[in-house]
């Protein structure tokens, strides 16, 4: 059987990830006229011979509209996924150090966002589950800007599991819930944080939030009933960040 590409373009996305994971990175295809200089020297580096960009009968995926700049590349998403038992073998965790955990995420573009966002502020990797949950696919890393590729993504079995097991390992447990036990605003982030961001409707699972040290919230004005999944997130992991600058080193 042969493996399941995902096709990702525009001149960003391809050139990140040839930049940081070319081992990903299966085909190339290039219009007839493209001539960036970066990509055409990143692709020279791999032994990939690059096919012609025929937007009569594109890759798999890809609209002929698509703002591809040119240049499409097919890669095998499974790759960029990490074990767990390999991560937190080789993870040197401290005060410094945050994970987010995915718990049935199901808008693509949202896990991108916080893909994205856990990549801005720091944090050590994103831990995606299989069940119930949006995998990574050519629109997460289009919408992440390419820090998948920066990132370490880790492939966990279960979220309550894997929760229980970074418990035992000092880590402190944070569910994004609306109606919190601790409020971004006054928590002090004094050990290794996990958090945990669960389904844009129903929210953390009842098991997931048992499992949970504190349930964090975001002040926000009344008029506003709540953000997004994405926005939540980002609001959070700054919060935390704020408070380890170092993580931004």
């Amino acid at each position: 059987m042969s493996t399941e590409l995902e096709y990702i373009f525009g001149k960003h996305a391809v050139a990140e990830a040839l930049a940081f994971r070319p081992d990903v990175v299966k085909q190339i295809f290039l219009d007839a006229n493209f001539s960036d200089a970066k990509i055409l020297k990143q692709i020279s580096a791999t032994n990939l011979s690059p096919r012609l960009l025929n937007l009569k009968n594109p890759p798999r995926g890809i609209s002929a509209k698509a703002a591809h700049q040119g240049v499409v590349a097919g890669i095998v998403p499974d790759k960029l996924m990490v074990p767990f038992k390999d991560f937190i073998a080789g993870l040197d965790a401290s005060a410094d150090t945050a994970l987010l955990i995915l718990g049935e995420v199901q808008d693509p573009h949202n896990v991108g966002a916080v893909i994205r966002s856990a990549a801005a502020f720091g944090l050590s990797g994103v831990l995606i589950p299989p069940h119930n949950q949006a995998p990574v696919t050519g629109t997460v890393i289009k919408v992440s800007v390419g820090m998948a590729f920066r990132i370490p993504l880790v492939a966990i079995s279960n979220v309550n599991t894997t929760a229980r097991d970074l418990k035992a390992r000092g880590f402190w447990l944070y569910g994004l819930e609306g109606a919190g036990t601790v409020s971004t605003t006054t928590e002090k982030f004094t050990r290794p944080s996990a958090f945990i961001l669960g389904n844009e409707g129903s929210g953390l699972r009842e098991k997931t939030k048992e499992v949970c040290d504190d349930l964090i919230s975001i002040p926000i004005h009344p008029r506003c009933e709540s953000l997004n999944a994405a926005a939540a997130t980002a609001v959070v992991l700054s919060a935390w960040s704020a408070q380890h600058p170092q993580a931004l080193t």
